[in-house]
Order: C-alpha cells, then sequence, then structure tokens
C-alpha cells in the first residue's frame, strides 16, 4: 500500500515531487529535524506530526530503526494505563521512592518527575492512535523487586506484532534483528514464542504455535529476505514508522548530520550530507539529537569502561553505527557530555557465534542464565554471581572475577537435561541440529564436568568441585551461596514448571555443556546533559535553545543504573514526547 507520493517506498525509489527540492539544490526547511530513527526518534516525529509541524527524519545508517529494531522492544512505564486504575498513582510515587533508591546522590528529581509524569500520557495518547500497541506482562517484575519502591510486575509492556509488509518496500530498509536472535536466519521469535519452544516437543498446543510460525515464515521467504512477522523492537519501529509515514514525515537514509547551525544563539537546523550533496536543512522549531549513543565510539568506550581502559575485551552489540555523533555535535553547539553515572553502559554478556565467512555474531545471554540445571563459572571453575539476575548485573560480576586475568571471559555451563530442555545460548533445544554449533566450537561437549573443563580451558578440579557444591542444594531448591531464585525476577526468569525453585536443578546428567560468553553492552548510560524538557544543557545548567537530545544520546534518567526491563525504550518514548511537545508549544525561529 502506498500513497500517490510513494511515501512506503525507499528513498531511492520515491516520486518526485515531495523531494523534488531536496534532490536539486541545497537547502531544505522543516519544523523539527529528526537526527536518528530509534524509538526515541519515531515518538519525536509522531508526536510533531500529531500537533501539526512538519518533521523530516534523518538517519545515518542505511537501515532504520536504530538500536530499538535490535531490542526486545520493552517500555517501563510505572502508572500505566494497562494496571488498575486504583493503583496507578501509588505505583508512579512508588516508582519515584525505587529510582530514588536505586540511583542514590544520582537521582535527578526534575527529570524523573517529568518522566513519570508524562509516561502514562504518552503511552494513552499513542495507544489512542494507534502509533504503538503494548501488552501486559503482569509477572515480568523489576530487577531488584525487593527493594525500596520495586514492583512484582506490570511496569514493563511488551510490543504486539506486526506485520511488515503494511509499511510496503520501507521493509527492506528496517533493520533487522541481530541474525542470531532469529529462526532460520530470517523468522522472528518474541518473548511469547519462547515457551512455546521450550514445549514443542511435549504439548500439541506449543507444537501447532511452533508449526505456524514456520509455516508463515516459509510463506513469507516466497517474497522476502525475511519473515515480516515482526515482534519485539522490530514490531515496535515498523508501526510507528508506518503512522509517521501516513502522517508525512520523510526520512532520510545514509544521511548524516555533519554539523549544526546556529543563530543568534540558538540551533537553527544542520547541514546534512545526502546523496553525495551537502544539504542544509532549516528546522524552525528544532533540532533532535537521538542518533544512539556511543557504544561504537572508539576513544568514549576505551575512557570510560573500566575494563576496556585496562586494555580487555569488549564485544559490540548495539549497531556500528552509533559513533556519539550526538555528543559531538552537542558539544560544538554549547553542551556536554555527563558521565555521572553508576555505569557508563547497560551490560550484558554476549557469547560469539562463528559465522561460515569467518565472521562472529554476538548472542546476547538475557534468560538462559536463570534456567534450572545452569550456572556460570570463571576459568578457575568457580561461580562468581547469582545468575538468575539481571544481565548487566552479571557483566560487572565478570570483571571483578576477572580482574587478574587478561581477558574477560565466563562459561555458561550445563547438563544434557537443560540443554535438551531449554538449549543454550544460540543453540536452541531439539529439533534444532547441535552438530553445527559443535563443529564450530561455540558449544562445549564432554563426558564429564573434569573433561568439559580441559575442552574449555577452565580448572578442571573447580569445575568438578562447583558442581558438586551446586547440585548438593539445588535438588532442594536452595543456593546458599549465592540465594539464587528468591525474588519474583529471578523466578520470572526461571521455568515456573520446575519444583521446588524455578531457577535450581542439579547438573546431573552427562554430557555436560558450555558456552563462553564475553562482555558486550546493549547502549550508553553517559550522555548529553539534558533538563525535564529534554533540551540540551550548558554546564551551567542553561539550555541551548533549538537542541534537543532523547534516547541513549541523553544522559540515564536512571542514573546509570538498570532497575527493570525497558528503562532505555520507556524514558526515551517519553522524552521523545515532552521534546515535541515543548517545541510546538514554544516559539519558533523569527516567530512570536
Amino acid at each position: 500500500m502506498a500513497d500517490p507520493r510513494g511515501r512506503f517506498l525507499p528513498p531511492d525509489e520515491r516520486a518526485a515531487p515531495q523531494q523534488e527540492s531536496t534532490a536539486i539544490s541545497d537547502r531544505h526547511a522543516c519544523d523539527v529535524l529528526v537526527a536518528g530513527s530509534g524509538a526515541g526518534g519515531f515518538s519525536v516525529a509522531l508526536t510533531a506530526l500529531k500537533r501539526g509541524l512538519d518533521v523530516l527524519m534523518v538517519e545515518k545508517d542505511a537501515l532504520f530503526g536504530g538500536t530499538t529494531a535490535y531490542s526486545m522492544g520493552v517500555i517501563w512505564i510505572p502508572g500505566n494505563a494497562h494496571l488498575p486504575p486504583d493503583a496507578r498513582e501509588g505505583d508512579k510515587r512508588a516508582a519515584r521512592d525505587y529510582l530514588a533508591y536505586q540511583a542514590g546522590n544520582r537521582f535527578d528529581a526534575p527529570r524523573v518527575d517529568a518522566f513519570l509524569e508524562a509516561g502514562p500520557q504518552m503511552l494513552a495518547s499513542f495507544e489512542s492512535e494507534g502509533f504503538v500497541s503494548f501488552l501486559p506482562a503482569p509477572t515480568w517484575a523489576d530487577y531488584r523487586p525487593m527493594e525500596p519502591g520495586g514492583s512484582s510486575g506490570g511496569r514493563s509492556l511488551v510490543p504486539d506484532g506486526y506485520d511488515g509488509s503494511l509499511i510496503g518496500a520501507w521493509f527492506e530498509s528496517l533493520r533487522p534483528p541481530v541474525k542470531t536472535m532469529m529462526g532460520f536466519g530470517g523468522m522472528m521469535i518474541g518473548r511469547t514464542d519462547v515457551p512455546h519452544l521450550f514445549n514443542m516437543t511435549r504439548s500439541w498446543r506449543s507444537a501447532a504455535h511452533v508449526t505456524g510460525l514456520v509455516a508463515r515464515y516459509g510463506c513469507d521467504r516466497l517474497t522476502h529476505r525475511r519473515g515480516t512477522r515482526l515482534v519485539n523492537g522490530n514490531g515496535l519501529i515498523a508501526r510507528m514508522a508506518r503512522h509517521a509515514f501516513d502522517r508525512g514525515m520523510a526520512l532520510w537514509l545514509s544521511s548524516p548530520v555533519v554539523e549544526l547551525i546556529q543563530a543568534d544563539g540558538r540551533v537553527t537546523g544542520a547541514i546534512v550530507a545526502r546523496q553525495d550533496r551537502i544539504v542544509r536543512v532549516t528546522a524552525r522549531c528544532g533540532v533532535v539529537l537521538a542518533t544512539g549513543g556511543f557504544p561504537a565510539n572508539e576513544d568514549l568506550t576505551r575512557r570510560l569502561f573500566g575494563h576496556r581502559a585496562a586494555g580487555k575485551n569488549h564485544a559490540l552489540l548495539p549497531p556500528a553505527s552509533n559513533a556519539g555523533d550526538g555528543a559531538r555535535l552537542a558539544a560544538a553547539a554549547g553542551g556536554y557530555l555527563s558521565e555521572d553515572v553508576q555505569h557508563p553502559a547497560a551490560w550484558t554478556p554476549v557469547s560469539l557465534v562463528p559465522q561460515p565467512d569467518g565472521a562472529e555474531i554476538p548472542f546476547p545471554h538475557f534468560i538462559d542464565r536463570a534456567k534450572p540445571g545452569v550456572i556460570a563459572v570463571d576459568r578457575r571453575g568457580k561461580r562468581f554471581v547469582n545468575e538468575a539476575r539481571s544481565y548487566h548485573e552479571f557483566v560487572p560480576a565478570m570483571i571483578e572475577a576477572c580482574r587478574h586475568d587478561a581477558a574477560v571471559e565466563a562459561w555458561i555451563v550445563c547438563d544434557r537435561s537443560a540443554v535438551h530442555r531449554f538449549g543454550l545460548g544460540a543453540v536452541g533445544p531439539p529439533p534444532v541440529r547441535h552438530g553445527p554449533y559443535l563443529a564450530s566450537g561455540y558449544l562445549k561437549r564432554a563426558a564429564s564436568p573434569k573433561a568439559l573443563a580441559a575442552a574449555c580451558g577452565v580448572d578442571a578440579e573447580g569445575l568438578a568441585a562447583t558442581i558438586d557444591r551446586f547440585n548438593a542444594h539445588a535438588a532442594n531448591g536452595v543456593d546458599p551461596d549465592f540465594a539464587r531464585g528468591e525474588d519474583a525476577y529471578q523466578r520470572f526468569n526461571g521455568w515456573a514448571a520446575h519444583k521446588p525453585n524455578p531457577c535450581l536443578a542439579p547438573l546431573a546428567t552427562p554430557p555436560f555443556y558450555a558456552v563462553r560468553v564475553v562482555p558486550g553492552d546493549l547502549g550508553t548510560f553517559a550522555g548529553i546533559a539534558t533538563n525535564a524538557t529534554a533540551q540540551v544543557i550548558d554546564r551551567d545548567g542553561r539550555a541551548v535553545e533549538g537542541l534537543y537530545a532523547v534516547g541513549n544520546d541523553a544522559l540515564s534518567v536512571m542514573g546509570g543504573t538498570y532497575p527493570g526491563a525497558g528503562i532505555t525504550i520507556g524514558p526515551a518514548m517519553t522524552f521523545g514526547f515532552i521534546a515535541a511537545n515543548h517545541m510546538a508549544e514554544g516559539q519558533r525561529v523569527g516567530g512570536s
């Protein structure tokens, strides 16, 4: 489906009338210029379009969707309308206490209050317009649910699926998920699909669900390079993009912002490199930086990531184009990159999956660590963390365990029962074949813990002793070393049907398996300093007029902590909503 001006066609195929002026000249005018195409950028665009503003979105990469398109697409919105009406205000008050406790002396009350107030408004507005569709996850607890203000569920929401064919030819320009997180190289799998994958050989209902997924995917591949059933962040971006295109937003791909334009102390536009031309874009209401932070910036990550500063390894999971463009542009306009965070990035352990061409693709380990019959050990064969806690907590513990080692690495270890029930890392449960992963060296297998240790380069006596100690208690559902499975979040990531503890089972059935994991990140928390209206500020706290930053470009409103699922995309969309409304309600350049 395409409108007469071809908005659903990729840029090089779009009809001339809408973009003819920029194709033949070096000038373009709009109300709002958005640099970046993740959920934060689209939130700005949709809000501004709804307010009657003209929006141009420019994306440095040849694909749109940013880090959101890679992600699970979950948002964290306390007090949202999916909660019972009488619980919403109390949930917001509790969430404020929770964030204050988590952030400590980095608690930014004005920004937190703005987020908590506008978050439910943004979601209600977007859902009423059909811009987004989210499903409640009542058992998806905060990551520290037992701490003051923590919740056992309801704040994290999961994006509903979407049909990618509805964005027409733009589908080919939507950033696909990480290849290792798709089945058959192109079939998306959502969080609600995972239990069916685990049960497909045990339940007719699950078998039918998985058969339906595969059949849909097979039909899609007759006409597309990957499946059009979109879930997670891919579905979220596609749905938002469809509505933005419907309302007239222009999107330029492969079009980085080179520099900002300032006049009379205000940002009035930007210089954009597009199709071998330099285009001067005037933005009458403002420019919004939403370029995805700096996870691919070598200099900044070596300076701010402690293990990288020590010369140790780190794997890049976000797009390689997220290289700190926003921070550079903001600094040139009077803003600055704030490093006042508990952690400079959102950490996650990743394994590196060998590809036929010799490359390695990262796979993030979000939930397998919490399953019964699985543990994590360092090179001494010792456990070093509660494996069922969040991925963000796992990585610092791994870095500390490897403080005196040449590399930061750990091994996720399980037995035959666990790998056949849940898979391990990028390796799914049967009928997925393990042979290719064993042949590539990604998956290690051995008849005994000591033999597995030898295959992994891990201390054999240490691993054998660790498994013996773990097994002695796991059968009774207890973990005296790390108290695994003792809160709602940990149990959510375990396996509810397993008793007495959904996170604990002995590693007792040979052969034994292992996958190596290393540090990675989902995006950066250090970022451009902003105020409660998402305006970029200078070191004296004064707003840089006409310039805004949202998403991973902006300093984490959580103070560099990771208190729950969706705490990056939720604030990104909320502050995008705030920024666009602030522009719509303010003065245009030269206006009154």
